[in-house]
């Protein structure tokens, strides 16, 4: 079965579509919700984030297009994870918790949008690998370690390259400051 087919399945109600894109996106939801609750919580609670991921995927089945489920399935992990860590009680650190802000009103909107479209537009600037390094760190929430194994590079490595990455993106975005 392909990714296209699983979600023209799970568009008609049939969980066949929901099985398989559990099987092959578990792991990934996993990995993400564990870097996001960094131990915090236990195993159960990760799990139980992991299964609302898929609860989600069933209730909205219609959202995701295919070659972009895995980015929306670690957009939902990330989100349910940090709700969870939320609603026991966790401080969240200001980077984490400033993403998942609501703007008061439309003008916040507008410039929400705008700054999203500003960082977006940067990030798509970056060159390869960095761009794709500083995705999975910071979008897919994949640590170092794993960035590096997946493309043959050192930890550090990794770790020199989103520093660059953060630099050429804070310089891209100050232009627009002044």
């Amino acid at each position: 079965m392909t990714e296209k087919r699983a979600l023209a399945l799970l568009r008609k109600g049939d969980q066949a579509g929901l099985v398989w894109l559990i099987d092959h996106y578990t792991a990934y939801v996993g990995a993400v919700v564990k870097n996001v609750l960094g131990g915090r919580m236990s195993r159960q609670d990760a799990e139980e984030v992991t299964a609302d991921v898929f609860l989600t995927l069933w209730q909205n089945a219609e959202k995701p297009q295919p070659g972009h489920v895995r980015g929306y399935l670690g957009s939902i992990a990330r989100s349910r994870a940090l709700n969870r860590l939320r609603s026991q009680g966790f401080d969240l650190a200001l980077e984490e918790d400033i993403l998942s802000l609501p703007a008061d009103g439309p003008e916040e909107l507008y410039f929400e949008a705008e700054r999203r479209e500003r960082v977006r537009a940067a990030v798509q600037g970056l060159r390869m690998p960095e761009r794709e390094i500083f995705i999975r760190y910071y979008y897919y929430c994949e640590s170092a370690s794993d960035i590096a194994d997946a493309l043959r590079m050192t930890p550090a490595a990794v770790r020199q390259r989103l520093k660059r990455g953060r630099d050429a993106l804070r310089e891209e975005l100050m232009k627009g400051e002044t």
